[in-house]
């Protein structure tokens, strides 16, 4: 794989730098990030197809699919964890969220399907991943909760408004070409595993 590239990004971020990823290139995020999960992506098709108002817009700002952990302290939410979620759990709204809200990265874990990947390509936005198991190092790049929306799914599923600081190392999994870190690896092994076969049968 080429050298990777370390890319940062203050928030709100445009098409063009989106547009310039590569697969595998490696970003940090200052700035506004909102997170949602699979309850409020439903609500957010829900109030589209409706065209109902939604009480924010991301026009920019990344997506991180992501329930946190959070706690009230003196009047203030602290964040105490902020791991991703399973991303292929919102694959049935991604591409209508990407589509009407402006969203350019997609932050989350494992990879997306096809509908998103396309949508990815035909409207500039990227995917990345955020390493799992690491739910306390991404709460310590968050500085503030700016906002949160839709207390009524319950914390976790609620849409929260992080102000973060060199929010990363997140990797860029989809690029606005189309290009998938997961299908590089994928056929890397299968090539892998055709020459062990190979060596078997000599």
């Amino acid at each position: 794989m080429d050298k990777l590239k370390k890319k940062e990004f203050k928030t709100p971020i445009l098409e063009k730098d989106i547009r310039r990823l590569r697969v595998g290139d490696i970003v940090f995020v200052t700035g506004t990030l909102f997170t949602a999960r699979d309850a409020a992506h439903r609500r957010m098709v829900h109030y589209l197809k409706e065209m109902r108002q939604l009480p924010f817009r991301f026009d920019g700002l990344p997506l991180y699919h992501c329930g946190p952990l959070v706690r009230k302290v003196n009047g203030e939410w602290s964040v105490l964890a902020a791991g991703p979620t399973t991303s292929m759990r919102m694959e049935p709204f991604e591409d209508e969220v990407i589509r009407n809200l402006g969203v350019r990265l997609v932050i989350g874990k494992g990879g997306m399907g096809e509908r998103t990947r396309k949508t990815l390509r035909e409207f500039g936005a990227a995917y990345a991943v955020f390493t799992g198991g690491t739910a306390v190092l991404a709460a310590e790049h968050v500085k503030k909760v700016k906002q949160v929306e839709w207390l009524d799914l319950g914390v976790p599923e609620a849409v929260w408004v992080f102000e973060v600081e060199a929010f990363g190392p997140i990797v860029i999994g989809i690029d606005s070409d189309g290009n998938s870190l997961f299908e590089k690896v994928q056929l890397e092994a299968e090539r892998r595993k055709a020459e062990i076969f190979k060596k078997f049968e000599s």
